[in-house]
């Protein structure tokens, strides 16, 4: 088999490209995969600003509620003793960023993670206001004065602008929004709410506008241990060094050594430095893979329009895989990823059979330990609870309450909790005629709302019979 020339080029430094006092200045390109990009980031901006508006018979439709103790997911409410429901999601998310990383390598990172993402809007945004990638750096050696003073402070106050609505959407997920607005209009706003506010919004505008990359050269644990899942058939961005080197400047022909008269063979790389300039983490793709690369596709796209002026294939920057490169049978589907499938259907079938078997009720029983039990004038013998009751349906009609014991009992308290009254600790007591019986007695309080219902067991205390 034909081995594949290996051309050793020392790296191509990013600071002689893109970045100027340690500051990536990326150069925005177009293409298949940027389009593609883009379609996949703005869908997932339109449903994070939108969803946290969308309410269902009065209520947010996905949220978070801290204070009711409840998680609303598409409208259907959920007890936080369904919290492995959310486990479930989280297993098949991460099985799935898996399956795709094997298969794709940081197709995640490079087209949906929320880091990329803000990156890019804050890109867009510094292109918008202060020009392209070449001004950039040609601005950052001039003096801060004029309109180049106006430009920058335009870009910082949209960043700040874009930070802000970041926080007020996420926050949203967790405090409904319209409460949370007219709050902060009202100047009613709580302190850990605004705390929060202001923290978010510093984050969002530290990732997104300073940090940007180093987010994901050293803080992201994923560009760390993606190595270990890729395989010899995984297709991620790859510079076909057999096709491109030995690197040329423009399109020249052929050329014959003078000394042996040999032909000396061109590759088809230019040495543009194009797909160092649009790359987002300001790497050299034709050095191989690197743990810094976020297989955003960039450098394909910037490649392929150079490819099309020379009249050159499309490819020389390209999704393949090593065994691709080699000409070896490079399947797509391996034992490892179907297994990371296996997953995801195990783990998604178990999301579904929590769905189908949420809780609706949920009851909590406290018995009044500063009177183990009282003997009434009448006879009765009696113990005091205490109910909280949690509702999880759509329904708002009354939930019954009703005492099962071995012995006849009375239920002093109200026998119905109406919906004002969810979530709030009441006062039963629990009497008997009955005598002679035991220290401790098992009893248990159900309630019921339709066919919706749930038990709570208890002890019932009585006097020491001597």
């Amino acid at each position: 088999m034909e081995q594949i020339p290996v051309y050793n080029h020392p790296p191509t430094q990013p600071s002689t490209t893109t970045a100027v006092g340690g500051k990536i200045h990326v150069r925005l390109t177009q293409g298949r995969y940027q389009n593609i990009r883009r379609l996949v980031s703005g869908s997932l901006l339109a449903l994070f600003f939108a969803l946290v508006w969308v309410e269902v018979d009065g209520a947010p439709w996905l949220l978070f509620d801290f204070a009711q103790h409840r998680i609303t997911l598409f409208g259907t409410h959920f007890s936080w003793s369904d919290l492995p429901v959310m486990a479930g999601l989280m297993i098949a998310g991460t099985a799935l960023l898996f399956f795709m990383a094997v298969g794709w390598g940081r197709l995640w990172c490079g087209f949906a993670c929320p880091q990329s993402i803000w990156t890019w809007l804050f890109i867009r945004i510094e292109d918008l206001t202060e020009g392209r990638a070449g001004l950039r750096r040609k601005q950052e050696q001039m003096p801060l004065k004029g309109a180049l003073l106006f430009r920058r402070l335009a870009k910082h106050g949209l960043w700040l602008l874009l930070s802000v609505a970041t926080a007020l959407t996420f926050t949203g997920y967790f405090i409904p929004i319209r409460e949370m607005l007219s709050d902060s209009l009202s100047l009613q706003l709580s302190l850990a709410t605004l705390f929060w506010l202001v923290t978010m919004s510093a984050l969002t505008y530290v990732n997104g506008g300073l940090v940007r990359e180093k987010v994901c050269f050293h803080m992201c644990p994923y560009s760390r241990f993606q190595g270990v899942m890729f395989d010899p058939d995984t297709r991620t961005v790859t510079y076909d060094a057999g096709r491109g080197e030995p690197r040329m400047r423009g399109k020249a022909p052929a050329q014959t050594d003078s000394d042996n008269g040999q032909h000396v063979r061109q590759g088809d790389c230019v040495d543009c430095s194009l797909c160092v300039q649009v790359c987002p983490t300001g790497i050299d793709i034709r050095n191989g893979l690197q743990y810094e690369c976020i297989d955003c596709g960039a450098c394909i796209d910037a490649c392929d329009a150079v490819m099309d002026k020379l009249g050159l294939r499309r490819g020389l920057i390209a999704f393949q895989s090593e065994n691709q490169l080699r000409n070896l049978p490079s399947p797509l589907f391996r034992p490892r990823m179907l297994t990371y499938l296996l997953i995801i259907l195990a783990s998604t079938s178990a999301v579904l059979y929590g769905f189908a078997n949420r809780t609706e009720l949920l009851l909590e029983v406290r018995r009044d330990r500063q009177d183990l039990y009282q003997q009434m004038s009448d006879g009765r013998l009696c113990n005091l609870y205490h109910l909280k009751l949690e509702v999880y349906t759509q329904r708002s009609t009354p939930v019954n309450v009703i005492v099962d014991a071995g012995f006849d009992t009375q239920l002093v308290g109200s026998p119905n909790i109406s919906e004002q009254f969810f979530n709030q600790w009441q006062p039963y007591r629990v009497c008997t005629y009955a005598n002679n019986l035991p220290s401790r007695s098992e009893l248990s309080f159900r309630v019921k709302q339709g066919e919706s219902e749930a038990i709570k067991e208890s002890k019932f205390i009585a006097p020491v019979v001597r």
